[in-house]
């Protein structure tokens, strides 16, 4: 099938559910009303607390989410054919994902901008809330951990993109200097800060840059990833308008540059799917489609790390509460788009049939290599553009979005330890400082404790990332489903998707739980064993939750 006809149809249907679902949710579901509050208004500080331009808000949501997740779930999914990564990521953007993005931030807006673990201990319950915060912290763990080892992985892979990826930063602290005091207008900044980065992008592949071989005797990959910690921490310190707004918003607008031009080139080109629809010949170890692809793909489709940053620090600098159809939905809408690219670069953008067997040879090959290789090619035939300045441009893209994560992600650990510093009262983790420390600090643990001196232990658990983040997404459309139920309001846009999500997610945990124990991994298979249990006692804490909340209701209907 030829690849114009999956872009226009994936996008056609992504559009149609913006324009007229995403409605139907703010007015009927959600009720927002442009006379509330926000929390971003109630509290404001400067710092955490900063009422923002929605489509500033947009790009630093979006781009938090979205990381490289989108790349990667798809590009290794398509190993069972690229119609059911496809169908997921239409279908879970349309009716999972934005759903779930703007209802993390309605509930939290709602809520003084407290975090989901938080407010699970007001809508569910207390032990709900502990087993919660369990659960968000292996996400963020896990997250951060890996983020900073594929991010490492591909400035070492291609170091043509290490001065456009640390030069962003530098522009983003300019542009969030110039938007905070209102020295020009929105419009033209755009147009200075995007003209920026892809000078920076320009100039790239002319001084590619690496590290030296073994300094202080650590790896280049282990050197990569200290500098990266050192340089989230900081971030995680300064006030959002500062760096982390400014730099997710021109990130957001380099992502659609880029989704432009690669979709203009399918345009122009017109390649052909060559992966297949259904993969009936899929290596040799490749696990079940049903239920893994549900959790392989996450971001793209739905993600629970979305909830987190929505209630963590989107839900924080909401200037108005209808802002959020346009941040939280179509936030999904651009992710959702990112993973439809990535699809279409990792099955069309090898020439041959055999061309593309050859990367996919075992299940988890694929990944960032086969979109900036296959996206690079297409770019490449179709408009004319240098191999070399495309590979880049798309390696910048890949690497932004994941840097922007590890952001938002060491910001949102760092709320996690203030959180349990007001639940346990512990004074000393309430400080910013502290909380950072200890933030970074367990990455670290994980990273150099599990992966020695190269630092990459951050993959010894990230088989469990794809289960663990769709329980917290079940976790989080728990809490709205809870509170819709309390208003009298309809609940089946977020039960239904509830209810599949954690269907797939328990089904997923006990397959892996086999695999791990075939593979005599007891290490995960210990880590499956509580997280299996966490998913089944959430399930009954929910189940109970809900039944007392319609009980009282019918009570309230009858006096």
């Amino acid at each position: 099938m030829n690849a114009i006809f999956v872009m226009l149809l994936g996008l056609g249907a992504m559009f149609l559910g913006y324009v007229f679902y995403s409605k139907f949710i703010a007015e009927k579901i959600y009720k927002l009303d442009p006379n509330f509050k926000t929390p971003a208004h109630e509290f404001e500080d400067g710092v955490d607390f900063v009422p923002t331009n929605k489509f500033v808000l947009w790009g630093h949501h979006f781009t938090s989410v979205a990381g490289a997740a989108p790349i990667i779930g798809p590009a290794i999914a398509v190993i069972w054919g690229w119609v059911p990564a496809f169908l997921w990521v239409i279908f879970g953007t349309i009716f999972f994902a934005g759903v779930h993005d703007a209802g993390a931030i309605w509930a939290s807006n709602r809520n003084k901008a407290r975090s989901m673990g938080s407010l699970t201990g007001d809508v569910v319950s207390k032990r709900a809330q502990t087993l919660f915060m369990i659960v968000i912290f292996l996400v963020l763990l896990m997250v951060n951990a890996v983020f900073a080892t594929a991010i490492a992985g591909l400035l070492i892979n291609f170091p043509s993109a290490v001065v456009p990826v640390w030069g962003a930063i530098f522009v983003a602290l300019i542009i969030g200097q110039i938007i905070f005091r209102k020295w020009m207008g929105l419009g033209a900044v755009s147009v200075l800060g995007v003209v920026a980065l892809y000078i920076l992008i320009g100039v790239g592949p002319s001084v590619p840059l690496t590290l030296p071989d073994m300094a202080m005797g650590l790896s280049d990959n282990a050197q990569w990833i200290l500098i990266l910690f050192g340089y989230a921490a900081i971030a995680s310190l300064l006030p959002v308008w500062m760096l982390l707004q400014p730099r997710d918003y021109i990130n957001g607008l380099q992502l659609f540059i880029g989704l432009i031009l690669l979709y203009g080139a399918v345009l122009l080109l017109g390649p052909d799917m060559t992966a297949p629809a259904f993969n009936a010949n899929t290596p040799e170890g490749t696990p079940s489609m049903l239920p893994l692809l549900f959790v392989t793909i996450a971001c793209g489709a739905i993600s629970g790390f979305h909830g987190l940053v929505a209630s963590g620090t989107t839900s924080k600098q909401l200037d108005k509460e209808t802002d959020l159809r346009f941040v939280g939905y179509f936030g999904a809408i651009g992710e959702g788009s990112l993973s439809l690219a990535t699809i279409i670069a990792a099955c069309a953008g090898f020439a041959t049939l055999a061309d593309w067997e050859a990367v996919y040879t075992s299940f988890g090959q694929g990944g960032v290599s086969a979109f900036v290789e296959g996206g690079a090619r297409i770019i490449s035939e179709g408009v004319g553009l240098d191999v070399g300045i495309s590979e880049t441009l798309l390696t910048v893209m890949a690497v932004l979005f994941a840097g922007t994560t590890m952001d938002t992600g060491i910001r949102l650990q760092r709320y996690i330890f203030q959180e349990w510093g007001n639940i346990y009262n512990i004074s000393v983790i309430q400080k910013p400082l502290v909380a950072t420390i200890l933030a970074v600090g367990s990455c670290l643990l994980l990273a150099f404790g599990a992966g020695g001196a190269d630092g990459s232990g951050g993959l010894a658990i990230w088989p469990l990332f794809g289960t663990t983040n769709q329980l917290l997404a079940g976790l989080t459309l728990m809490v709205i489903t809870v509170m819709l139920v309390r208003l009298g309001r309809p609940m089946y846009v977020t039960l239904l998707p509830l209810i599949f999500l954690l269907i797939m997610t328990v089904f997923a945990l006990i397959i892996q739980l086999q695999g791990f124990y075939e593979k005599q991994d007891y290490f995960l298979f210990f880590l499956d064993i509580v997280v299996l249990i966490a998913a089944i006692w959430i399930i009954l804490e929910a189940t109970a939750t809900l039944s007392k909340v319609s009980k009282e209701n019918k009570r309230n209907l009858q006096r």
